[in-house]
Protein backbone atom coordinates (compact mmCIF):
# COMPACT_ATOMS: atom_id res chain seq x y z
CA UNK A 1 0.00 0.00 0.00
CA UNK A 2 1.28 3.64 -1.25
CA UNK A 3 1.96 5.63 2.00
CA UNK A 4 -0.88 8.27 2.79
CA UNK A 5 1.16 10.76 5.04
CA UNK A 6 4.51 13.13 4.40
CA UNK A 7 5.53 14.60 7.42
CA UNK A 8 7.33 18.30 7.04
CA UNK A 9 9.48 20.03 9.67
CA UNK A 10 10.97 23.67 9.77
CA UNK A 11 14.69 23.51 10.77
CA UNK A 12 13.87 24.15 14.57
CA UNK A 13 11.35 20.88 14.69
CA UNK A 14 13.34 18.73 12.95
CA UNK A 15 16.71 19.16 15.27
CA UNK A 16 14.31 18.30 18.46
CA UNK A 17 12.65 15.51 16.71
CA UNK A 18 16.24 13.92 15.09
CA UNK A 19 17.71 14.47 18.81
CA UNK A 20 14.52 13.17 20.62
CA UNK A 21 11.32 12.12 18.72
CA UNK A 22 8.47 13.94 19.30
CA UNK A 23 6.48 13.17 22.53
CA UNK A 24 3.40 14.83 23.34
CA UNK A 25 4.83 16.64 26.13
CA UNK A 26 6.83 18.41 23.16
CA UNK A 27 3.57 20.51 21.49
CA UNK A 28 2.73 23.79 22.48
CA UNK A 29 0.25 24.78 19.32
CA UNK A 30 -1.52 22.96 17.34
CA UNK A 31 -3.21 25.21 14.24
CA UNK A 32 -6.17 24.30 12.30
CA UNK A 33 -6.52 26.08 8.63
CA UNK A 34 -9.44 27.62 6.68
CA UNK A 35 -10.38 25.09 3.99
CA UNK A 36 -14.19 23.81 3.78
CA UNK A 37 -14.53 20.23 3.11
CA UNK A 38 -10.75 19.99 2.80
CA UNK A 39 -10.79 19.44 6.62
CA UNK A 40 -12.60 16.14 6.64
CA UNK A 41 -9.57 14.42 5.74
CA UNK A 42 -8.07 15.39 8.89
CA UNK A 43 -10.87 14.04 11.14
CA UNK A 44 -8.86 10.88 11.50
CA UNK A 45 -6.04 11.98 12.84
CA UNK A 46 -8.03 14.41 14.97
CA UNK A 47 -9.51 11.97 17.16
CA UNK A 48 -5.91 10.67 17.26
CA UNK A 49 -4.13 13.54 18.26
CA UNK A 50 -6.89 14.73 20.60
CA UNK A 51 -8.40 11.45 21.91
CA UNK A 52 -5.28 9.11 22.24
CA UNK A 53 -2.10 11.12 22.20
CA UNK A 54 -2.57 14.07 23.42
CA UNK A 55 -3.91 13.06 26.87
CA UNK A 56 -0.61 11.35 27.59
CA UNK A 57 0.62 14.75 28.80
CA UNK A 58 -0.51 17.47 30.99
CA UNK A 59 1.31 20.94 29.24
CA UNK A 60 -1.07 23.62 27.87
CA UNK A 61 -1.84 23.45 24.44
CA UNK A 62 -2.94 26.54 22.25
CA UNK A 63 -5.50 25.76 19.69
CA UNK A 64 -5.87 28.33 16.79
CA UNK A 65 -8.36 28.22 14.36
CA UNK A 66 -9.82 30.01 11.52
CA UNK A 67 -13.41 28.45 9.74
CA UNK A 68 -13.24 24.81 9.66
CA UNK A 69 -10.43 24.63 11.94
CA UNK A 70 -11.84 26.90 14.58
CA UNK A 71 -14.61 24.32 14.37
CA UNK A 72 -12.24 21.40 14.41
CA UNK A 73 -10.64 23.48 17.72
CA UNK A 74 -13.37 23.96 20.06
CA UNK A 75 -14.56 20.52 19.26
CA UNK A 76 -11.23 19.20 20.67
CA UNK A 77 -11.86 21.07 23.64
CA UNK A 78 -14.78 19.08 24.60
CA UNK A 79 -14.76 16.09 26.82
CA UNK A 80 -14.34 12.47 24.96
CA UNK A 81 -13.43 14.90 21.80
CA UNK A 82 -12.61 11.47 19.30
CA UNK A 83 -16.59 10.95 19.99
CA UNK A 84 -17.56 14.95 18.90
CA UNK A 85 -14.99 14.78 15.81
CA UNK A 86 -17.11 11.52 14.83
CA UNK A 87 -20.23 13.83 15.25
CA UNK A 88 -18.26 16.72 13.83
CA UNK A 89 -17.49 14.53 10.55
CA UNK A 90 -21.20 12.97 10.11
CA UNK A 91 -22.99 16.48 10.51
CA UNK A 92 -20.27 18.54 8.03
CA UNK A 93 -20.69 15.54 5.51
CA UNK A 94 -24.96 15.82 5.70
CA UNK A 95 -25.30 19.49 5.70
CA UNK A 96 -27.30 20.33 2.95
CA UNK A 97 -29.36 23.60 1.96
CA UNK A 98 -32.67 24.42 -0.36
CA UNK A 99 -32.35 26.43 -3.48
CA UNK A 100 -34.91 28.54 -4.60
CA UNK A 101 -36.47 28.50 -7.81
CA UNK A 102 -34.78 29.84 -10.78
CA UNK A 103 -31.35 30.02 -8.47
CA UNK A 104 -28.22 28.29 -9.15
CA UNK A 105 -27.13 28.16 -5.41
CA UNK A 106 -28.66 28.44 -2.08
CA UNK A 107 -28.78 32.16 -0.77
CA UNK A 108 -26.59 33.75 1.89
CA UNK A 109 -29.23 34.30 4.08
CA UNK A 110 -30.24 30.79 4.01
CA UNK A 111 -26.55 29.25 4.68
CA UNK A 112 -26.07 31.35 7.07
CA UNK A 113 -29.69 30.71 9.27
CA UNK A 114 -28.88 26.93 8.72
CA UNK A 115 -25.10 27.05 9.76
CA UNK A 116 -25.84 28.99 12.45
CA UNK A 117 -28.73 26.75 13.68
CA UNK A 118 -26.49 23.64 13.07
CA UNK A 119 -23.83 24.89 15.04
CA UNK A 120 -26.04 25.78 17.81
CA UNK A 121 -27.66 22.23 18.15
CA UNK A 122 -24.00 21.08 17.94
CA UNK A 123 -22.68 22.68 21.15
CA UNK A 124 -26.11 23.32 23.09
CA UNK A 125 -25.13 23.17 26.28
CA UNK A 126 -21.54 22.77 26.30
CA UNK A 127 -19.63 26.19 25.58
CA UNK A 128 -18.77 26.42 29.58
CA UNK A 129 -17.31 23.25 29.13
CA UNK A 130 -15.03 23.97 26.32
CA UNK A 131 -14.10 27.16 27.58
CA UNK A 132 -12.76 25.79 30.92
CA UNK A 133 -10.96 23.23 29.42
CA UNK A 134 -8.29 22.70 31.84
CA UNK A 135 -5.36 22.35 29.18
CA UNK A 136 -6.34 23.67 26.07
CA UNK A 137 -6.47 27.24 25.06
CA UNK A 138 -8.94 28.48 22.43
CA UNK A 139 -8.30 30.76 19.98
CA UNK A 140 -11.06 31.63 17.02
CA UNK A 141 -9.39 33.86 14.22
CA UNK A 142 -12.18 36.13 12.41
CA UNK A 143 -11.60 39.00 9.66
CA UNK A 144 -13.37 42.33 10.83
CA UNK A 145 -14.02 45.01 8.24
CA UNK A 146 -13.05 48.05 8.44
CA UNK A 147 -14.12 51.52 6.99
CA UNK A 148 -16.27 50.59 3.22
CA UNK A 149 -16.24 46.81 4.84
CA UNK A 150 -17.46 48.23 8.15
CA UNK A 151 -21.30 47.09 7.30
CA UNK A 152 -22.04 44.43 5.02
CA UNK A 153 -23.91 45.86 1.67
CA UNK A 154 -24.74 44.52 -1.48
CA UNK A 155 -22.72 47.16 -3.21
CA UNK A 156 -20.28 48.65 -0.10
CA UNK A 157 -18.70 44.89 0.12
CA UNK A 158 -18.05 43.69 -3.39
CA UNK A 159 -16.11 47.49 -3.70
CA UNK A 160 -14.43 47.21 -0.17
CA UNK A 161 -12.90 43.26 -1.08
CA UNK A 162 -11.83 44.76 -4.08
CA UNK A 163 -9.70 47.55 -2.58
CA UNK A 164 -8.45 44.45 -0.13
CA UNK A 165 -7.57 42.19 -3.11
CA UNK A 166 -5.19 45.11 -5.05
CA UNK A 167 -3.89 46.34 -1.43
CA UNK A 168 -2.95 42.19 -0.90
CA UNK A 169 -1.70 42.04 -4.04
CA UNK A 170 1.03 45.32 -3.39
CA UNK A 171 1.56 43.98 0.04
CA UNK A 172 -0.44 41.67 2.63
CA UNK A 173 0.63 44.04 5.36
CA UNK A 174 -1.55 46.90 3.35
CA UNK A 175 -4.93 44.81 3.35
CA UNK A 176 -5.11 45.84 7.24
CA UNK A 177 -6.39 48.83 5.77
CA UNK A 178 -9.71 47.34 4.91
CA UNK A 179 -10.05 43.98 6.82
CA UNK A 180 -8.00 43.26 10.16
CA UNK A 181 -7.57 40.05 12.41
CA UNK A 182 -9.83 40.07 15.21
CA UNK A 183 -8.81 36.55 17.66
CA UNK A 184 -11.22 35.34 20.43
CA UNK A 185 -9.09 33.89 23.23
CA UNK A 186 -10.73 31.63 25.80
CA UNK A 187 -9.38 32.46 29.68
CA UNK A 188 -6.16 31.32 30.67
CA UNK A 189 -5.22 31.11 34.18
CA UNK A 190 -6.32 33.87 36.79
CA UNK A 191 -9.43 35.06 34.29
CA UNK A 192 -7.54 37.03 31.75
CA UNK A 193 -7.69 36.04 27.66
CA UNK A 194 -4.69 33.83 27.20
CA UNK A 195 -1.82 35.30 25.28
CA UNK A 196 -1.42 34.95 21.76
CA UNK A 197 0.68 31.89 20.78
CA UNK A 198 2.37 33.62 17.83
CA UNK A 199 3.87 37.77 17.69
CA UNK A 200 0.89 39.57 15.81
CA UNK A 201 3.19 42.61 14.37
CA UNK A 202 3.20 40.79 11.21
CA UNK A 203 -0.65 42.14 10.86
CA UNK A 204 -3.07 44.41 11.90
CA UNK A 205 -4.65 42.75 15.12
CA UNK A 206 -6.90 42.77 17.97
CA UNK A 207 -7.59 40.18 20.59
CA UNK A 208 -10.71 39.79 22.50
CA UNK A 209 -12.00 37.71 25.15
CA UNK A 210 -13.55 34.37 24.24
CA UNK A 211 -16.76 34.01 26.62
CA UNK A 212 -20.15 32.12 26.57
CA UNK A 213 -21.96 35.52 25.46
CA UNK A 214 -19.77 35.60 21.72
CA UNK A 215 -18.55 32.35 21.18
CA UNK A 216 -21.58 31.37 18.94
CA UNK A 217 -21.17 34.34 16.59
CA UNK A 218 -17.60 34.74 16.74
CA UNK A 219 -17.51 30.93 15.24
CA UNK A 220 -20.02 31.32 13.29
CA UNK A 221 -18.03 34.53 11.95
CA UNK A 222 -14.61 32.20 11.59
CA UNK A 223 -16.38 30.05 9.13
CA UNK A 224 -18.73 32.96 7.07
CA UNK A 225 -16.72 32.66 3.99
CA UNK A 226 -17.97 36.42 1.90
CA UNK A 227 -20.83 36.07 -0.24
CA UNK A 228 -21.58 32.83 0.87
CA UNK A 229 -22.31 33.58 4.13
CA UNK A 230 -23.68 36.88 5.57
CA UNK A 231 -21.20 38.63 7.87
CA UNK A 232 -21.84 38.25 12.03
CA UNK A 233 -22.35 42.32 12.73
CA UNK A 234 -21.53 43.86 16.30
CA UNK A 235 -20.13 40.59 18.14
CA UNK A 236 -20.72 40.85 22.09
CA UNK A 237 -17.40 42.28 23.87
CA UNK A 238 -15.78 42.62 20.61
CA UNK A 239 -15.15 46.40 18.43
CA UNK A 240 -18.52 47.19 16.72
CA UNK A 241 -18.47 46.26 13.31
CA UNK A 242 -19.44 42.99 10.16
CA UNK A 243 -16.99 39.84 10.80
CA UNK A 244 -16.29 37.19 8.06
CA UNK A 245 -14.19 34.05 7.94
CA UNK A 246 -11.36 33.62 9.55
CA UNK A 247 -9.02 31.99 6.61
CA UNK A 248 -9.57 35.64 4.86
CA UNK A 249 -6.53 37.56 6.54
CA UNK A 250 -5.32 33.81 7.64
CA UNK A 251 -6.05 30.86 5.58
CA UNK A 252 -3.48 29.10 6.76
CA UNK A 253 -2.29 30.73 9.50
CA UNK A 254 0.85 30.98 8.55
CA UNK A 255 1.65 32.60 11.79
CA UNK A 256 4.71 33.72 13.60
CA UNK A 257 5.06 30.77 16.06
CA UNK A 258 8.75 30.55 16.16
CA UNK A 259 8.86 33.77 18.37
CA UNK A 260 7.37 32.46 20.88
CA UNK A 261 9.55 29.11 19.97
CA UNK A 262 9.62 28.81 24.18
CA UNK A 263 5.99 27.31 24.79
CA UNK A 264 6.81 24.21 22.81
CA UNK A 265 6.66 22.59 18.87
CA UNK A 266 3.84 23.82 16.67
CA UNK A 267 1.79 20.45 15.58
CA UNK A 268 0.07 21.13 12.02
CA UNK A 269 -2.32 18.45 10.36
CA UNK A 270 -2.88 20.16 7.27
CA UNK A 271 -4.14 19.17 3.79
CA UNK A 272 -1.12 20.44 1.92
CA UNK A 273 2.72 21.18 2.33
CA UNK A 274 2.15 25.06 1.81
CA UNK A 275 1.01 27.41 4.26
CA UNK A 276 -0.60 29.99 2.61
CA UNK A 277 -0.70 33.05 4.71
CA UNK A 278 -4.48 34.77 3.51
CA UNK A 279 -7.15 33.69 1.22
CA UNK A 280 -6.24 36.20 -1.06
CA UNK A 281 -2.57 35.23 -1.51
CA UNK A 282 -4.31 31.65 -3.23
CA UNK A 283 -3.15 32.91 -6.56
CA UNK A 284 0.45 34.25 -5.29
CA UNK A 285 2.26 31.38 -5.53
CA UNK A 286 5.24 33.20 -4.23
CA UNK A 287 4.10 33.87 -0.82
CA UNK A 288 3.32 29.40 -0.35
CA UNK A 289 7.04 29.43 0.81
CA UNK A 290 7.27 28.50 4.37
CA UNK A 291 8.85 31.32 6.62
CA UNK A 292 10.94 31.13 9.34
CA UNK A 293 7.45 31.88 11.08
CA UNK A 294 7.18 28.17 10.34
CA UNK A 295 10.66 27.22 12.03
CA UNK A 296 9.27 24.82 15.21
CA UNK A 297 6.32 23.57 13.00
CA UNK A 298 5.87 19.75 11.79
CA UNK A 299 3.18 19.80 9.45
CA UNK A 300 1.71 16.40 8.55
CA UNK A 301 -0.17 16.36 5.15
CA UNK A 302 -1.31 13.92 2.74
CA UNK A 303 0.77 13.00 0.03
CA UNK A 304 -0.42 14.11 -3.31
CA UNK A 305 0.04 10.59 -4.97
CA UNK A 306 -2.61 9.49 -1.92
CA UNK A 307 -4.69 12.69 -2.47
CA UNK A 308 -5.09 11.16 -6.36
CA UNK A 309 -6.74 7.77 -5.58
CA UNK A 310 -9.41 9.30 -3.68
CA UNK A 311 -12.68 10.43 -5.65
CA UNK A 312 -12.71 12.40 -7.84
CA UNK A 313 -8.84 12.16 -7.88
CA UNK A 314 -9.18 15.57 -4.93
CA UNK A 315 -9.58 15.88 -1.39
CA UNK A 316 -13.58 17.07 -0.80
CA UNK A 317 -13.95 20.80 -1.39
CA UNK A 318 -16.25 22.94 -1.93
CA UNK A 319 -17.15 22.69 -5.72
CA UNK A 320 -18.66 19.12 -4.62
CA UNK A 321 -21.96 21.30 -3.87
CA UNK A 322 -22.22 22.12 -7.63
CA UNK A 323 -20.11 19.34 -9.26
CA UNK A 324 -23.45 16.82 -7.08
CA UNK A 325 -26.19 19.46 -7.35
CA UNK A 326 -29.24 17.96 -5.68
CA UNK A 327 -27.21 14.44 -5.28
CA UNK A 328 -26.60 14.77 -2.12
CA UNK A 329 -26.42 10.73 -1.28
CA UNK A 330 -23.48 10.87 -4.24
CA UNK A 331 -21.56 13.84 -2.58
CA UNK A 332 -21.92 11.90 0.90
CA UNK A 333 -20.98 9.15 -0.47
CA UNK A 334 -18.02 10.45 -1.84
CA UNK A 335 -16.68 12.19 1.20
CA UNK A 336 -17.35 9.21 3.00
CA UNK A 337 -14.81 7.40 1.18
CA UNK A 338 -12.68 10.01 1.61
CA UNK A 339 -12.71 10.46 5.15
CA UNK A 340 -12.45 6.70 5.64
CA UNK A 341 -9.54 6.20 3.51
CA UNK A 342 -7.84 9.05 5.90
CA UNK A 343 -7.85 6.77 8.62
CA UNK A 344 -4.18 5.52 7.33
CA UNK A 345 -2.82 9.03 7.90
CA UNK A 346 -3.64 8.57 11.72
CA UNK A 347 -2.47 5.00 11.20
CA UNK A 348 1.06 5.94 9.62
CA UNK A 349 1.24 9.19 12.39
CA UNK A 350 0.96 6.58 15.11
CA UNK A 351 3.37 4.10 13.81
CA UNK A 352 6.19 7.28 12.74
CA UNK A 353 5.94 8.55 16.28
CA UNK A 354 7.05 4.84 17.83
CA UNK A 355 10.07 4.72 15.20
CA UNK A 356 10.73 8.48 14.09
CA UNK A 357 13.99 7.28 12.97
CA UNK A 358 11.99 5.02 10.04
CA UNK A 359 10.33 8.36 8.55
CA UNK A 360 11.53 10.61 6.23
CA UNK A 361 11.35 14.28 7.85
CA UNK A 362 11.03 16.70 4.96
CA UNK A 363 12.19 20.62 4.89
CA UNK A 364 9.48 23.04 4.98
Amino acid sequence: MARALRLYAGPAARRHIERNGLGASDIGVIPGAAGGPKGLILGPLDRFIFGEWLPASTQPVHLVGASIGAWRMATACLSQAGLAFERLERDYIAQSYEVEPGRTRPTAAHVSERFGMNLADFYSGRVGELLAHPRFRLHIVTARGRHVLGREHKLRTPLGYLAAFVSNSVHRRAMGAWIERVVFSAAGPGGRPAPLPFDSSDYRTRQVPLTAANFAPALQASCSIPFVLQALHDIPGAPPGAYWDGGITDYHLHLNYAARAEQGLVLYPHFQKAVVPGWLDKALRWRHRATHFLDSTLVLAPDPQWVASLPNGKLPDRSDFERYGTDLAGRMKAWKTAVSASRQLADEFAQWLQRPEAGRLEAL
